[in-house]
């Protein structure tokens, strides 16, 4: 992660000697008070993944259950000098990543207090976008998240000023000053706006030139498998890397199967309480899924709360108004959860044996036909491909009733 990239973050903390590549930071998570333990360790977790993917080691978590978070500092005033002690005594540190988004007052107050950067989650995911994106469709929707996300933190990120001014008879510059910045802002994102729909018209054409083929989407949780499964179906070479968000331009790929072509896309991963504004912005990636007529959703089955990924990916399709589409479930990563889950005496009709009510248990919970999978050991993968090429089939028959289409 760039320092202070964005320029949003006053406070920087100085620092001896070289500058090192590596940042390291310190996570706080606040929950309410009958929120389970475990959920907020998960959500930590995700969070220093998303900090290592971004470029940050963390070496210390704080964590603090409130039935209402602080207005002026999430965490509570005494949390909060424990942050500080540690800080303090470890000189390493150069920034504090919050769990929750906060506001540009909130940031400043911390800055104030804590004298280092001070990042929210959004923030975070918006630097990892900003770090991934490749092409200017990308670039694009990543800066215009990014001022839509500025814009209403303005005021709180200017109130260092008010200090300065001395009160009466300064007031006037200041609010100037505040005004031209978001005049600045607002005029930047109706550029980035203009940009984008210029993009996203260009890509309409696009689509359309494809013609009737039949379209299979790949959806999932991020850091579930789908580019490397994306690589085995289409024998092609997609970027892919154990980190969040490693796809963020959604690629496309004719395959075929049997003499049957189709096109199959491979799009951006979600997560929890992905910033509303990337969701907006990244809408017209996700238009392939839209206009996809059969999903794909890959689960990693080895995490520990794969159900909960589900139900996140099932909210993002309900919103973008896809989920009442055509949907297979891979359950990926089989290898990893028989090592994690699976004693070492069992037989292998045993394991048989629990994998087949583990996939009847999973078709009951999740509805839709499923398949486990290993996409790095190739497991099953034949099995899938066969499945795809009797739905894709299905799908050509239904659209084309009246002829024999030979392809």
């Amino acid at each position: 992660m760039s320092n202070n990239s964005h320029g949003w973050n006053l406070g920087e903390k100085e620092k001896k000697g070289l500058v090192s590549e590596v940042e390291y930071a310190v996570l706080v998570g606040v929950a309410g008070k009958k929120d389970p333990d475990e959920i907020m360790q998960e959500y930590l977790d995700e969070l220093e993944f998303l900090a290592l993917t971004a470029g940050a080691k963390t070496i210390k978590r704080f964590t603090q259950k409130l039935d209402h978070p602080d207005r002026r500092t999430l965490v509570g005033s005494g949390k909060l000098q424990e942050i500080k002690a540690f800080i303090e005594a470890h000189e390493e540190v150069s920034m504090v990543i919050f769990d929750d988004d906060l506001s540009g007052k909130q940031t400043n107050i911390l800055e104030e207090e804590l004298k280092l950067k001070i990042i929210d989650r959004s923030t975070l995911i918006l630097d990892i976008f900003a770090k991934r994106a490749q092409t200017a469709q990308a670039k694009t929707q990543v800066e215009l998240a990014q001022m839509q996300y500025l814009l209403p933190r303005l005021r709180g990120l200017w109130t260092h000023l008010e200090r300065q001014r001395g009160g009466i008879g300064m007031r006037g510059p200041g609010e100037k000053e505040i005004e031209t910045d978001r005049r600045i802002v607002r005029d930047k994102i109706s550029q980035l706006k203009k940009k984008l729909e210029k993009i996203e018209q260009q890509d309409s054409t696009r689509r359309k030139q494809r013609g009737q083929m039949v379209r299979v989407a790949l959806v999932g949780y991020t850091n579930v498998g789908k580019s490397t499964l994306m690589n085995l179906l289409s024998k092609s070479e997609v970027f892919a890397e154990n980190k969040l968000f490693a796809t963020l331009d959604t690629t496309v790929r004719k395959v075929v199967f049997e003499r049957m072509p189709f096109l199959l896309s491979d799009t951006v991963g979600f997560i929890r309480k992905l910033p509303h504004h990337l969701i907006e912005s990244f809408k017209s990636t996700l238009d392939e899924v839209k206009e996809s007529d059969f999903l794909v959703h890959v689960v990693d089955v080895a995490h520990p709360n794969f159900e909960d990924h589900i139900k996140t990916v099932n909210l993002t399709l309900k919103n973008l108004g896809v989920a009442d589409k055509p949907t297979l479930i891979l359950f990926n990563k089989i290898d990893l959860y028989r090592s994690k889950y699976f004693d070492e005496l069992l037989t292998n009709e045993e394991k048989k044996e629990i994998e087949t009510g583990l996939q009847a248990k999973l078709k009951e919970q999740f509805v839709y036909d499923n398949f486990l999978i290993s996409a790095i050991e190739k497991e099953n993968i034949e099995a899938v491909k066969a499945y795809l090429s009797e739905k894709i089939t299905e799908l050509y028959h239904l659209r084309f009733p009246y002829q024999s289409k030979q392809w």
